[in-house]
Formats: structure tokens, sequence, C-alpha cells
């Protein structure tokens, strides 16, 4: 599928996928958000062969700077609910997704852009980052579910507080605050990524794809997250990398994981 407003590279371990909107600051419109579902699936299906997802924008201001002003301005009753659908299911598709999905933010994270961060699972910001849901000063509310996410990471109170005033934090804020796991200069950035990329992908991939649904399980009150852990822990312990992995410790050398 040839894309227009995204860009998609496999590399050696994993996809690196670009928000590529540079003159409107990587907004998100309905043709940004149709491709990265593509994309998504794209991935999906070579998910055999690579061990992470990374998500970030073009250029060097933003990550993605919310909506598209103009496409969301064109919404009325009738259409609001499933242009707030859409972009939720998307995201819940990077949330729920097998492998782990980095986002690398690189500058303005603002409404939708910091919805999508937060439906990644590990979000890695340079020190130029900036973080809102501005969508009060618009007469509306986060649709992309940040009202969700957002209480989940830095809890209730503080998910008020910023959702109501529209308050932009900086990358250091937000890191305080447990919205972004690291920051760093813009120039590290992708570094700092690929370092952590390095020590996941030399894990048991069916491993790590399964911490992905036991930490899930932990969220969803109609679970019992235990017996999931359980559950996971028994069927693993039934594969080649399991017996690889423990046989390699016992040995004193590195394991050699082959996804069985």
């Amino acid at each position: 599928m040839e894309f227009t407003t995204i860009l998609l590279e496999k590399k050696a371990t994993h996809y690196l996928l670009t928000l590529n909107r540079p003159d409107k600051l990587n907004a998100l419109n309905a043709t940004v958000l149709q491709e990265l579902d593509a994309a998504l699936t794209i991935v999906e299906q070579d998910s055999a062969n690579t061990c992470c997802l990374v998500l970030t924008g073009s250029g060097p201001k933003s990550f993605a700077a919310g909506a598209d002003i103009a496409q969301l301005h064109e919404q009325n009753g009738s259409t609001g609910k499933s242009f707030a659908e859409f972009g939720q299911k998307v995201f819940s598709r990077i949330e729920n997704f097998s492998i782990p999905v980095i986002a690398a933010v690189n500058g303005f994270a603002l409404g939708g852009g910091c919805e999508l961060a937060m439906s990644a699972h590990i979000r890695y910001a340079s020190e130029n980052a900036k973080f809102a849901q501005p969508e009060v000063s618009l007469g509306i509310i986060p649709g992309y579910g940040g009202t969700q996410r957002l209480p989940k990471l830095v809890g209730v109170a503080k998910a008020i507080e910023l959702t109501i005033s529209g308050v932009m934090i900086s990358a250091n804020e937000a890191l305080s605050l447990g919205l972004v796991n690291a920051v760093c200069p813009m120039e590290e950035l992708m570094m700092k990524v690929e370092s952590f990329i390095d020590i996941v992908s030399s894990k048991g991939q069916l491993a790590v794809r399964a911490s992905l649904d036991a930490i899930r399980a932990s969220t969803n009150p109609s679970t019992d997250g235990m017996d999931v852990e359980a559950t996971i822990f028994g069927s693993l312990c039934a594969t080649e990398d399991f017996k690889e992995g423990t046989k390699a410790f016992l040995e004193k050398r590195s394991p050699e994981f082959t996804s069985r």
C-alpha cells in the first residue's frame, strides 16, 4: 500500500512508523488514521519477524499536534460520535497490539497526539516535547481515549486538572508524573529507543508478548489477572524457548531463542 501521510520502514529488529505531515505539525486527520490503521495490519502480519513497533513524527517540532482542526470543525451532533469512535478503534489496536509499541515523542504531543502517545506501551520523549489535552479550549473533550488512559497513567486528580485546564506540560513534568518513561536530548532520542529495542530483541519473544497480555489483564476488572498470569506461565513452561532459556542459564551462556 502506498501511504501519503505516514512512512513505514522495516528495520532489522523493528518497524518504524513516522507521521509525515510536517507542514501541519503531523496533525491527525481521517487519512492519517486510516493509513495508521492499515500500517498496523501490515506490521501485525509480519509480527513474527519483528519485536517492536516505534511511533514518531517527522520534523524537529512535533510528534502530533492534535486533530486537524479544519476537519474537526466540520463535525456535528450526528457525525461527532463516529469521528471519535474511529480514532478510539485505531488507538485501541495500538494499546492491544501483540508486540511492544514505543512512542518516540519528538516534540508537541497535543490533543490527539497526546492520546496517540498514551496508547503506546512505552513513551520516550525528547527534551523539547510538550504534552497537553487542550480540547476544552475548543469546547469539546478528548475523544480518542484521553479521558480513559490519562487517569491510569497520572492519577485521577492530575488527569482532571490537566483535562479541564488544557494546560501544556514539559517533558520533564511528564516524566515526574509517570506520563513518559524517560527524557533525553533530541539527538539521542532514537538511540535511546533503539538501545531499548536491542535489549528486548535479545529476550524470548514468546515471553515478551505474553508479558503484554498478562499486564493488560491487570487493568481489566472483569478478568482474574492472577489466573491469567498463572495460565500464561504454565503455557510458556511447555515451550522450547523456556527449556533453552533455563538451560542456557545453567550452562552460563547466552540463550538462542527460536520463538517455539
